[in-house]
């Protein structure tokens, strides 16, 4: 019987091992504070940390969302404006760590005749449905004084608005990088609102699903402490990271270093600033989510406004600073 019981909890134990040794699988996507996740890759920063991660490339960010949101990825990296209405859904994510803020790097471009927001009344205008450019769009227009009702929305992934503005289809688009330095480059669109006029509004962050972060926690930490591997090295060979990100993306590197200074990567202590409680401030992710889930219901993208407080997990940034 002793015999039975040992034989019970070994393969009990071997089979935890197994299915702990799972590699995190973490979703990307085409955006300077995630493409940095590459360098973590090669410069073999998971390796030395001794947690294994398969990053899973998402050409269309919505579909990235939809896997993490359906189990399909252990982790995802999102907005915080895109983490939020799943809470109100129900659906169990904890953040754990923020990447980076846009400073520029999303931005509402229109055709030369339009030289303000208000002009575009009426207009054609596309960007991507329930995205953080959606967000974008609707700020924009808010601080305009105007809503979705007065411009002709069309809902387009992100590329496909950028290809159709610059084939003169529509009259103006929201996007983010690449695609908006492709537009802005040729000299043809007016850039007319920028994630610089939000500023703290669009956060990018590290997202898991709540089970996974409580089952595999060590693991997250590892992964947490990659990143700010990853943060001191480009400080340190800006050049080289630049060009290890430009690689997955297939842009220039001296196209794609064009659009470092739209993003504000985040360090350890901009991450505990990030993760302070503190409602007033928009640099604090409770400050954002607070601002950002009100306008949501205000605009009728969401019904109610989600615990997202607690969805933020902070105890991983903390445990870094330690």
């Amino acid at each position: 019987m002793k015999l039975k019981n040992l034989l019970t909890s070994a393969l009990a134990l071997a089979f935890a091992i197994s299915a702990h040794a799972e590699p995190l699988k973490i979703g990307y996507s085409d955006w300077p504070g995630w493409t940095a996740w590459e360098i973590a890759k090669e410069k073999g920063f998971f390796k030395k940390h001794g947690v294994d991660v398969k990053l899973v490339w998402f050409p269309i960010y919505t579909d990235s969302l939809t896997a993490l949101n359906t189990g399909k990825l252990d982790a995802n990296c999102q907005t915080w404006s895109d983490t939020i209405p799943p809470l109100a859904e129900g659906i169990k994510l904890k953040v754990v760590l923020a990447n980076d803020n846009s400073a520029g790097n999303d931005g509402f471009v229109a055709k030369k005749e339009f030289k303000t927001i208000k002009s575009l009344k009426g207009k054609t205008v596309a960007t991507e449905l329930g995205t953080v450019d959606h967000f974008l769009l609707l700020q924009a227009l808010a601080k305009n004084g105007m809503t979705e009702k007065d411009i002709v929305f069309k809902n387009m992934t992100v590329p496909d608005a950028a290809a159709a503005f610059r084939q003169g289809k529509l009259d103006a688009a929201v996007i983010w990088q690449p695609s908006l330095n492709d537009v802005m480059k040729e000299g043809k669109a007016n850039l007319l609102f920028t994630s610089k006029d939000v500023p703290g509004l669009i956060p990018d962050l590290l997202v898991f699903q709540t089970k996974v972060a409580t089952k595999r926690a060590a693991d997250i930490q590892k992964v947490v402490a990659a990143w700010f591997d990853v943060i001191e090295f480009i400080d340190k060979n800006e050049d080289e990271a630049v060009k290890i990100m430009a690689k997955v993306v297939e842009q220039k590197p001296e196209d794609y270093k064009a659009f470092l200074p739209g993003t504000k990567f985040f360090d350890l202590k901009a991450n505990l600033k990030a993760f302070k409680k503190d409602d007033a401030d928009v640099h604090s992710l409770h400050g954002s989510g607070k601002i950002i889930s009100d306008f949501l219901v205000q605009t009728g993208l969401m019904k109610k406004v989600p615990d997202y407080a607690g969805a933020l997990d902070a105890t991983f940034v903390e445990a870094a600073k330690k």
